[in-house]
């Protein structure tokens, strides 16, 4: 770990939720009302006069609640084996018969003629590279939502341990897989409109985690024929965007991510609880494993408050980091999704966000397998 050119105290994990009770930005922001409370059985299986049945009823999500109390126990730490350093950089696995787009000359690519269900355990760990590499990547035409769930699962799992999202809708039978879940003729748009001016949330999943995602799924069951588009942003470009010095101060800070509001938003809403909120630390400049590139890994949904600092200082730094992220339109793309798409992305040096621009009340549903990675570290700083 590179040393802070000022030393910050090292609070041990047990201390985050602490650090997060003594004050810090908490400003989580959710546009998608879902849970029980909101979710239409009859609307989902059997459609509506406007809108037909979900054409994935399997993947339709419960929450089996008990009382509300937790029903999982806390997450133990594990060994994650990254299966990009194994991979062959030529991709001959996974390329050979492809056609790539690049969404933009610095994050994103599409990819056609490649089936990801079919690819072998070497196809995999090139994958994992080039999802690394890219950042983010489009697989069109694949057969993935029409796969066994468990068989999705069996395939993400090569990635790493999956994540059970502790407050999500999920298919009966497989709390594994995280859905993305918005109902027929649900118009609850223009309710959050009359609060908030726009929907964007940008955010890396889980980061309250030990070990947040790394190599992450996300496929469409369910969409409206326009609009539901995701952003995501390149962290690695973000970092190097900031002048040496910049960068030398960032590194050996560390920040409290939070998933405590994010259960109490569930909980504020009847929804589900599966496991006690988290708090962890993490690096605020993180290093991939295999690419070697530093990334920024903050994010205004869950990171709060930089250990060391003062509220106000902690909050001007993360605030400048969070603008910095969000108006970075020249490293960033957006995903259309479309029937049979796939998108894969590399949570480590990634942030995203889902935009909520349709309130006609079509439907929009996405499931999401989420392997851990491992716990964030940060390698010295090294000026250009």
């Amino acid at each position: 770990m590179a040393p802070a050119l000022i030393e910050t105290p090292q609070l041990p994990v047990r201390s985050a939720s602490k650090v997060v009770a003594s004050g810090g930005l908490a400003d989580y922001k959710e546009a998608f009302s879902s849970g029980p409370k909101v979710f239409n059985s009859e609307a989902e299986t059997k459609g509506t006069a406007k809108q037909p049945p979900a054409k994935y009823p399997n993947y339709l999500p419960v929450w089996d609640l008990e009382k509300n109390r937790p029903r999982y126990e806390p997450l133990q730490p594990f060994t994650h084996k990254e299966h990009g350093k194994d991979a062959d950089p030529t991709f001959p696995n996974l390329l050979q018969n492809a056609k790539v787009s690049e969404l933009t000359s610095n994050i994103g690519a599409e990819v056609e003629g490649v089936q990801l269900s079919k690819l072998s355990d070497k196809g995999k760990d090139e994958l994992a590279l080039f999802v690394a590499q890219k950042k983010v990547v489009a697989f069109r035409n694949q057969d993935f939502a029409d796969l066994p769930i468990q068989d999705a699962l069996n395939y993400g799992g090569y990635f790493g341990r999956h994540h059970i999202h502790p407050t999500s809708g999920a298919p009966k039978g497989f709390p594994e897989v995280h859905l993305v879940h918005r109902g027929a003729e649900d118009t609850t748009a223009r309710d959050f409109f009359e609060t908030r001016t726009n929907s964007v949330a940008w955010h890396s999943d889980v980061t309250y985690e030990e070990q947040p995602p790394g190599t992450t799924f996300l496929y469409l069951l369910d969409g409206p024929v326009a609009g539901g588009d995701t952003l995501f942003v390149n962290q690695a470009e973000a970092y190097r965007r900031l002048s040496p010095e910049f960068q030398r101060r960032l590194h050996g800070l560390k920040a409290v991510h939070s998933g405590h509001e994010q259960a109490d938003n569930s909980r504020g809403r009847g929804g589900a609880v599966r496991r006690e909120p988290v708090a962890n630390i993490h690096p605020i400049v993180r290093t991939h494993p295999v690419t070697g590139e530093k990334a920024l890994f903050v994010n205004a949904q869950f990171t709060r408050k930089i250990i060391g600092y003062k509220k106000e200082e902690s909050d001007y730094l993360l605030n400048f980091l969070f603008d910095h992220i969000a108006k970075g339109q020249d490293f960033q793309a957006r995903v259309k999704w479309a029937p049979g798409t796939v998108v894969v992305w590399d949570n480590r040096v990634t942030a995203h966000s889902a935009l909520l621009d349709w309130d006609d009340g079509q439907r929009r549903h996405l499931a999401r397998i989420t392997p851990q990675a491992e716990r964030p570290e940060e390698t010295p700083f090294e000026s250009k």
